[in-house]
């Protein structure tokens, strides 16, 4: 099955499952639905910080500093956020990410989903998967900010780092 084919709920402003679509559809038709974006930190608490491949089907080529993605039909975003950390950092047995708080992204020109943001602490070796991941690095805090007008971020990630910033205060 391609990631376009993979079916995901489709929700309503206030979160609530009004019907099922494929993903490709889904973007396609901007349909509403859910996202987790995690923040992964190493034992020096350096946040994991990734390049995109041209491949993606949204934002492809561009720069995040969470992983994460789309939650599946019938899928929690707490087990979401588990498993798309895990398939993007390519390890498993890693600690269940603990949940920080839920907005609804809008890029003002039809695209919107609820996005759930989590953290974790990544002290295994990561792998990310080629196909997803084109550059990784775990970067020092203040590295990230410099680069934050220098290099080109995912809009809905960038929207979640300014929430979680401003989350942390």
């Amino acid at each position: 099955m391609s990631a376009a084919d993979e079916i995901l709920d489709v929700v309503d402003e206030q979160d609530r499952v009004i019907g099922r679509s494929p993903r490709g559809e889904v973007y396609a038709r901007g349909l509403r639905h859910r996202c987790v974006f995690v923040q992964a930190r190493d034992a020096e608490g350096r946040v994991f910080v990734h390049r995109r491949t041209p491949t993606k089907l949204v934002f492809p080529s561009l720069y995040d500093m969470f992983v994460g993605g789309v939650v599946g039909a019938g899928e929690s975003y707490d087990d979401a956020a588990l498993r798309e950390a895990e398939e993007e950092l390519g390890v498993s047995g890693l600690p269940r990410p603990s949940y920080l708080f839920k907005f609804l992204y809008d890029d003002g020109a039809g695209l919107s989903w609820w996005s759930a943001v989590y953290e974790v602490r990544c002290e295994l070796p990561v792998s990310p998967q080629a196909e997803e991941v084109a550059w990784h690095d775990f970067l020092p805090e203040e590295e990230v900010r410099r680069r934050l007008g220098a290099w080109e971020w995912v809009p809905d990630g960038l929207a979640a780092y300014h929430r979680l910033e401003a989350f942390r205060r």
